[in-house]
This record gives C-alpha cells, structure tokens and sequence, in this order.
C-alpha cells in the first residue's frame, strides 16, 4: 500500500512539475509553487527531489522516454524515404506542441552542462540513424533524390522542426502574431516542413 501511494505521489509530483514548467519554463518555475500544484507541502516535493534541477530532469526524462521510441520507430521504420520525413515531422511537431518547454531545456541543458548530452545518449530508445543514412544514400544511387550527406539532411529536417519552438518569442514579434495564431501556425508546419524538405530533394523527372 505504502508503495502504491509512493508511485501515486511521484506521478502527481511530475504532473504538477509539468504544468509549471510549462508555464514558467526551468527558471522561472518554484518548488513552492509546484508544491502548490501537487496539493502538497514543500517538505514532502524536496523528500522526492532534492532539488529544481532533478525534478526538472525527471519530468525530462518522463517525456523522452515518450517520445524518443515513436521517433526511432519512424526512422527505422519499412516505408519510403519520404513517408519517414512526413511521419517524422507530424510525430514531432504534435509531441513538442503537447510539451513545449523540452527544446528550451534540451538547448540549456547542453549549453550548461555538457555532461547532458551523454545522459540523452544513454537512452535506451535515442533515436538511431544507421538505417537513415542507408537508405538515403540508396534513393541518391536510384536517382530518387539529389545528392546530399544524410547527416545535412537529417540536421535539416531536426533544425525546420526545432527551431520555431526554441526561439517562439521571437518569431512571435517578428510575425506580429498572438499565440493562437502561432499554435495554428506550428500545426500548419507539420506538413509544411515536411513539403519543403521533399521538394528541396526530390529529382523531378
């Protein structure tokens, strides 16, 4: 019983954790505050994680370990090179939409603390490119798509997909828009990114 209501207490801690990190983003978030959220004291949120930073890994990795196996399964999936990259960018777009504060902390966290980057690779499902680079080199060989390093081509597709959620402030001022307008605008990108990518490779006979 007692670890049951260990489990249930953690899972609610995390939720909690969520909705303001979400709302707050790491620094602006407060333990009291996702204390509060939780229906419980600060005593008991530090009894589970000691710290900020080790609560907002584990709700880090609580999404990762979500999102990383739809993403190594699309990758490594039996279907055409072009069906990957639209499979890719729908799955992606439609998780970061649904926990938007995982790019920002992914940059930081690599940015401060380069000892994260090994963390993400340990993963059990980090998403793999071996098959990836394979494939594209064999649709180049059968005159599918034009020339290009596999590795270019999948920075491309990551950075298309990242970087609307990473600099949103900005690209919210920049195109004067509130932020309906830009949620309507990332659901837009899902086959707008993935479009773009396919017509900037695809030889056209």
């Amino acid at each position: 019983m007692s670890k049951k209501k260990d489990i249930n207490t953690e899972e609610l801690i995390l939720n909690a954790a969520k909705q303001v990190f979400q709302k707050k983003g790491m620094t602006g978030a407060r333990m009291q505050e996702i204390a509060d959220e939780a229906g419980i004291n600060k005593a008991m949120l530090h009894y589970y994680y000691r710290s900020k930073q080790l609560l907002f890994e584990a709700v880090f990795k609580s999404a990762f370990s979500l999102l990383a196996p739809q993403l190594n399964k699309v990758i490594n999936a039996k279907t055409s090179l072009f069906d990957k990259i639209e499979s890719f960018t729908n799955n992606y777009i439609s998780f970061i939409i649904t926990h938007p504060y995982l790019p920002n902390f992914i940059i930081q966290e690599l940015n401060r603390n380069p000892e994260f980057a090994k963390k993400l690779l340990a993963e059990k499902h980090f998403p793999n490119i071996d098959n990836f680079k394979v494939q594209v080199e064999e649709h180049i060989a059968n005159g599918i798509i034009r020339p290009i390093k596999a590795e270019q081509l999948f920075f491309n597709i990551m950075a298309l997909n990242i970087f609307p959620f990473v600099a949103s402030p900005l690209l919210k001022g920049l195109a004067n828009v509130d932020d309906e307008t830009y949620k309507k605008l990332m659901l837009e990108r899902k086959t707008e990114v993935a479009d773009f990518i396919i017509n900037s490779i695809k030889v056209i006979k």
